[in-house]
C-alpha cells in the first residue's frame, strides 16, 4: 500500500529508525563485550550440583574473556528469586543465569503467578549438564531387578510408597511417572530435600525413592541401598552393568532435568554465539568432565537452539506428568 506525505508515513519512517537503532545498539554492545565483570546469578546454595556447574564454566569463561566471572548465589522461592532478577537484568552479556529444569519448566506447571515466563523472558545460551537420576531401594528389600520390584508391589497394593526431595520436584515427578507406565500406585513421601530421603531409603522407613546417583553411590557401595536403575536413556558410565530404566520399560522416557546458561531476552546474537561456544570448550575440558562424572552430572553441550527445544519439550512433558498425577499449583 502507498504511503502518502502524513502521518503515517512519518511513523513507519520512525519504527524503520527506531529498528536501525536497536540494531545499531545491538551491535556496540557485542563489539565491546564483555568490559566488565560477568556474574553467573546460581539460584541455590554452594554444593556439589548447579553451583559446581556455574564456578567450573565461569573460571573458563574468565580466562577465554578475559574478565572475572563472580558466582552470586541468590537463594529463595525454589530459584524463582534468581531467575527473576536475571529476567529483569540489562541484556548487555554481563549478567547471567545458571538455571534448572526446577526455575524454567516444572515452575511453570507448579506456580500460579511465576513472576517470568521461561520462554520470553530469557535467552537460551547453553544446556550444560543433565544430572543422573536412579531408582534406589533399601538393601534388604528382597527384590534385585525393576521387574521383581514392579511384581513386589503389585502383590502389595496401597502398602508401597517412595521418598522424593519435595512435592513437585524432578525426583517425585519420576515417582509418578514410573507409576502411570508401569502401572502400580506407589504412595509418595516428600523429604525437604535429598538427604533425608536417603536417610529414610536407608534406615528401611521407606522401600524406595528417586534421588540423584552422585546421593546413592556411597550407600550402594556399603550395601546399604541397591540402585536398581538409572532413569537417562542410556546407561551411566560409572555403573556399566545398571540398566537403564528405558532398556527395562521403553515406554519410560524421562524428560530432561538440565542445569544450562540462559541470560536475558534479548541478549545480542554473537554474544549469544560467542558465550554457547567457550561454554562448550568449557564442558569438553577434560578436568572438567572429571569433575562433573565424579559428581553424577553428565555433559550436554549443543546450541541455543536446542537448548530451547529442550526448555519448550521439558515444558509439555512435565506439563503431562503434572496434570496426570493430579498436582495443583500454589
Amino acid at each position: 500500500m502507498f504511503l502518502g506525505e502524513g502521518p503515517v508515513r512519518r511513523a513507519a519512517g520512525f519504527v524503520a529508525a527506531m529498528g536501525l537503532f536497536a540494531c545499531a545498539a545491538s551491535s556496540a554492545i557485542a563489539q565491546s563485550w564483555p568490559s566488565r565483570s560477568i556474574t553467573m546469578v546460581v539460584p541455590f546454595p554452594p554444593g556439589p550440583a548447579v553451583d559446581l556447574v556455574a564456578r567450573l564454566i565461569g573460571a573458563k569463561l574468565a580466562e577465554a574473556l578475559g574478565q572475572p566471572v563472580v558466582v552470586e548465589n541468590r537463594t529463595g522461592a525454589n530459584g524463582t528469586i534468581a531467575a527473576s532478577a536475571v529476567a529483569r537484568a540489562s541484556p548487555d552479556g554481563h549478567t547471567l543465569l545458571m538455571g534448572t529444569a526446577g526455575t524454567h519448566v516444572t515452575a511453570v506447571h507448579l506456580m500460579k503467578a511465576l513472576p517470568y515466563d521461561p520462554v520470553t523472558d530469557f535467552t537460551p545460551i547453553a544446556a550444560a549438564v543433565e544430572p543422573v537420576t536412579s531408582l534406589v531401594v533399601h538393601g534388604k528389600l528382597p527384590v534385585g531387578s525393576v521387574e521383581e520390584l514392579v511384581a513386589y508391589a503389585k502383590e502389595r497394593p496401597g502398602q508401597m510408597s517412595f521418598g522424593s526431595s519435595g512435592a513437585g520436584s524432578v525426583f517425585h515427578l519420576m515417582g509418578e511417572l514410573f507409576n502411570k507406565t508401569v502401572g502400580v500406585k506407589l504412595g509418595h513421601v516428600a523429604y525437604r530435600g535429598v538427604e533425608p530421603a536417603m536417610q529414610d531409603t536407608i534406615g528401611g522407613h521407606i522401600p524406595m525413592t528417586f534421588i540423584s546417583v552422585s546421593n546413592a553411590l556411597e550407600p550402594a557401595q556399603a550395601g546399604l541401598v541397591k540402585i536398581l536403575a538409572v532413569l537417562e536413556p542410556q546407561r551411566y558410565a560409572r555403573l556399566p552393568d545398571v540398566r537403564s530404566m528405558s532398556e527395562i520399560i521403553p515406554a519410560f522416557v524421562k524428560p530432561s532435568s538440565w542445569f544450562g546458561v540462559l541470560g536475558p531476552a534479548k541478549l545480542p546474537a554473537d554474544v549469544t554465539a560467542r558465550l554457547n561456544s567457550e561454554i562448550v570448550k568449557a564442558l569438553s575440558a577434560a578436568e572438567v568432565r572429571a569433575r562433573l562424572d565424579a559428581v553424577g552430572l553428565t555433559v550436554i553441550g549443543g546450541s541455543p537452539a536446542d537448548f530451547a527445544a529442550l526448555i519448550k519439550d521439558g515444558i509439555e512433558r512435565y506439563g503431562v506428568i503434572i496434570r496426570d498425577s493430579g498436582i495443583k499449583p500454589e
